[in-house]
């Protein structure tokens, strides 16, 4: 009988340089595509502590791109330009069939013309169409993050779940309730003055808490008498925290959003941003919304000393909801 080998995958380059929550979004549709696709993700060094739990089937390239710092992107100097180039060879060697981004944005759609990709899909943007084979509509304006990957697999013949019906691991007789207190910039931080009186309402409810927090928090929480505060500098230690907790309350930030996919329960509490974009993944996902401001959302740059949208949400209201959040998902009550 003559051997017949399997048909090769067609390579696709995925590009992905955000943050820790735009990450975690994509999880449904890189673990979909990977099942019809040889898959690469260009994608920030923590993409590599996600990848054996979340999507072990894509291959990840680790790069910090310049421009997705908060401050100073674009002074051109410091750019790690031989690291560039190398990146670039090494990406255009692959020959790519299939190159994509899920973002609005013609940086992205410029890399994907420079690394060689031999159909380039994505959403275009001030002119950014002349990098692209196949430009694509964006999804309505009040959509979700996960429908831009919905749209682009749908154009790559792929069929994704609505967000209601995600399939997440279930986490049962679980006790603890996490809370972390970090985000990736100031103005997602609600105070921590009121994280620390939330966790003593639900201890004196007998509802274990645990809390997490950024290195710059950790000597506040050391001074208000948080001996057992853990600080995870890893994507892998942040994941063994979750594996301990039955319920999540914090920011809007990525760790929230990996909590959700990891199946547990999470409660968000929101300031800038908006709950019908970035409301993590999960059907049991709660959230209380920042308060108004003319120039929301102002994607973390704040006119103001203090992001009053979020700094206004006051405890009792945010415990007034997370006593229950936790009483549910813990406990069981109605």
């Amino acid at each position: 009988m003559a051997f017949t080998a399997p048909a090769l995958k067609p390579k696709l380059l995925i590009v992905e340089l955000w943050g820790l929550g735009d990450l975690v979004i994509a999880t449904p549709f890189l673990r979909a595509v990977a099942e019809r696709f040889d898959v690469t993700l260009l994608a920030k060094p923590f993409a590599l502590d996600l990848q054996p739990r979340l999507w072990p089937g894509v291959k990840v390239v680790a790069f910090t791109a310049p421009w997705t710092a908060f401050k100073n992107k674009y002074q051109l100097w410091r750019w790690p330009l031989w690291e560039m180039i190398r990146l670039r060879r090494k990406l255009a060697a692959e020959q790519f069939e299939f190159g994509l981004s899920a973002r609005w944005d013609p940086r992205d759609h410029l890399l994907l013309k420079i690394f060689a990709a031999k159909n380039r899909l994505g959403f275009p943007r001030t002119r950014s169409r002349i990098f692209l084979t196949q430009p694509l509509a964006r999804p309505e304006p009040q959509a979700h993050r996960y429908e831009s990957w919905r749209t682009i697999a749908r154009a790559l013949n792929v069929q994704l779940p609505p967000r209601d019906k995600i399939s997440l691991p279930a986490v049962p007789g679980r006790e603890t309730v996490l809370i972390h207190t970090g985000a990736g910039q100031p103005v997602r931080v609600w105070p921590l003055e009121h994280y620390q009186r939330l966790a003593a309402r639900l201890r004196q409810k007998n509802i274990p808490a645990l809390i997490a927090c950024d290195p710059d928090q950790r000597a506040w929480w050391l001074r208000a008498g948080e001996a057992k505060v853990t600080t995870p500098s890893t994507v892998t230690e942040l994941l063994a925290l979750i594996d301990q907790a039955g319920a999540f309350i914090g920011n809007d930030s990525g760790p929230g959003h990996l909590a959700a996919f990891c199946g547990v329960p999470t409660f968000t509490i929101f300031g800038p941003q908006l709950p019908e974009w970035f409301a993590p993944l999960h059907p049991a996902a709660e959230w209380i919304e920042g308060k108004a401001c003319p120039y929301k959302p102002c994607s973390d740059y704040c006119r103001f000393p203090t992001p009053h949208c979020l700094w206004k949400v006051g405890l009792d209201e945010v415990w007034q909801r997370a006593e229950k959040f936790a009483g549910r998902h813990l406990r069981g009550e109605a």
